[in-house]
């Protein structure tokens, strides 16, 4: 027979802001399913019902909208499927797989004072007591693990993880209210799925060993492991709010582009040879579950900051101008078509020294200002009555300029210097400060070209009418 085709699938609980690990397991999943042919699916774990509210599932599809993650067909949410879930448990009785327990709460809380006092996990003592489906007392369904012998986990992260069966405690598979556990539905999920490698974190490594046992009871085939270790702080820590952004979201807000993010998160864990910026389709030809390393990763920023840069010095200007737009706006700034305009010139002259969408807005703020500028006092202090007279002598030469690009400005202002027998910084920090006021700028060249030739000249006079 052949091997199945290969389905992986992403299953986020929707109980908050989608966390950065679970991003790049959803890569991982989906570079796994490229790479073989196979599908990659998603699955909506949203049994907690409280906290699985419609806005959460939405902060999920839009976060791997944003990350270019969308899954191969709509996703499955698990709580719709409670029903098949229980047919699921039927079936283990039938075979005796499962049985119902009566213990009460206080009673399991006895028992797990002794067993853990004894050094083992509570069993029940309806293990081998037949109780009927329709027996009036609440009772539970719970899994009849093995008592002997061991589970092995090949794990194709980790290797082989043995687990002592004896140690694995009988499992609640449906609750008093007969609703489904969280091991049971996944099985029963992705074996319905035809989910063929479960892709996911090493959070999930001991849940491995009781679901293996789940499918070997049901007669279904176990699926491929393969458990990926969490992601780090750059201090080694576990990754939590002290060490800056952790959900998705907060790296979109803080300007990072989702193909860059891609590209790192690959590289968390991952890696070919030393290859650091690389393209999906690369990494989709290049990447295999196998060669993932069992070390945690460590978010390291300056790197993410490189990757990102990268990626914004090779995007569209056009794409570049909407989503730095769109950051102006929030700032509060109302943009024209002039404004936007004005970036697609501007952006160009500026991305190289931008690591992130956020720097990109600030290094463009000088071509959006209205006249008259509001001049610093450092910018006033500069314009002396001999920079004044040589800024007017300046502006009457870049009134005669005719081309007005930025390698004939540079041009102008090399040939107007070498004229005046000085240097460029008698007048340069000052013609500067009347382009852009406070705020950062490109070379005087790529400025004087990004404003334009009247708005340029405009704000020169206004800075040489500026009264000290």
């Amino acid at each position: 027979m052949s091997p199945r085709p290969v389905v992986t699938r992403i299953a986020p609980s929707p109980t908050g802001s989608m966390h950065i690990g679970t991003a790049r397991t959803a890569l991982f999943n989906l570079l796994y399913a490229r790479h073989t042919g196979g599908k990659y699916l998603l699955r909506v774990e949203d049994t907690d019902r409280e906290r699985s509210t419609e806005a959460n599932v939405q902060v999920i599809l839009d976060g791997l909208r944003w990350l270019g993650l969308d899954a191969d067909a709509p996703p499955v949410f698990q709580a719709a499927r409670a029903d098949r879930h229980r047919q699921a448990v039927d079936q283990l009785l039938e075979r005796g797989g499962a049985y119902r327990c009566l213990m009460t709460t206080e009673e399991v809380a006895a028992e797990r004072e002794t067993a853990r006092a004894e050094g083992r996990v509570i069993r029940s003592p309806w293990r081998d007591q037949a109780v009927a489906a329709d027996d009036p007392r609440p009772y539970v369904v719970r899994f009849k693990s093995p008592q002997d012998g061991e589970t092995v986990i090949e794990d194709q992260v980790k290797g082989a993880v043995r687990f002592q069966n004896a140690s694995l405690d009988d499992l609640i598979l449906l609750r008093t209210d007969g609703m489904p556990t969280y091991n049971l539905a996944v099985v029963v999920d992705d074996h319905e799925m035809d989910v063929t490698h479960v892709i996911r974190g090493d959070d999930h490594l001991n849940n491995a060993a009781r679901q293996t046992l789940i499918y070997q009871a049901l007669g279904w085939e176990v699926p491929v492991w393969a458990h990926l270790p969490l992601i780090h702080g750059p201090d080694g820590a576990k990754l939590s709010k002290r060490h800056g952004a952790q959900a998705v979201g907060e790296f979109a807000d803080m300007g990072y582009l989702p193909e860059a993010l891609r590209n790192y998160l690959a590289r968390l864990g991952w890696g070919h040879g030393d290859d650091e910026i690389f393209s999906d389709e690369q990494a989709q030809a290049w990447f295999d579950i196998k060669d993932v390393v069992g070390a945690p990763a460590r978010l390291d920023w300056p790197k993410l900051n490189h990757i990102n840069n990268h990626y914004i010095r090779q995007a569209e200007v056009a794409r570049l101008a909407g989503l730095v737009a769109d950051i102006h706006r929030g700032r509060g700034r109302d943009l024209d078509a002039a404004a936007r305009e004005a970036l697609e010139r501007t952006i160009p002259l500026v991305r190289d020294g931008a690591k992130t969408l956020l720097e990109l807005a600030d290094l463009t703020v000088f071509v959006l200002e209205q006249r008259p500028l509001e001049l610093p006092e450092k910018v006033q202090a500069l314009l002396t009555d001999e920079t004044r007279a040589r800024l007017g002598r300046l502006a009457a030469a870049l009134a005669a300029q005719g081309a007005w690009d930025a390698e004939a400005l540079a041009g102008l202002l090399r040939g107007f210097a070498e004229a005046e027998g000085v240097g460029m910084g008698k007048f340069g920090p000052a013609l500067r400060g009347a382009l852009s006021g406070a705020a950062p700028a490109p070379d005087l060249a790529g400025a004087l070209s990004a404003l334009r030739k009247a708005e340029s000249l405009g704000r020169i006079e206004d800075a040489l009418s500026h009264l000290r």
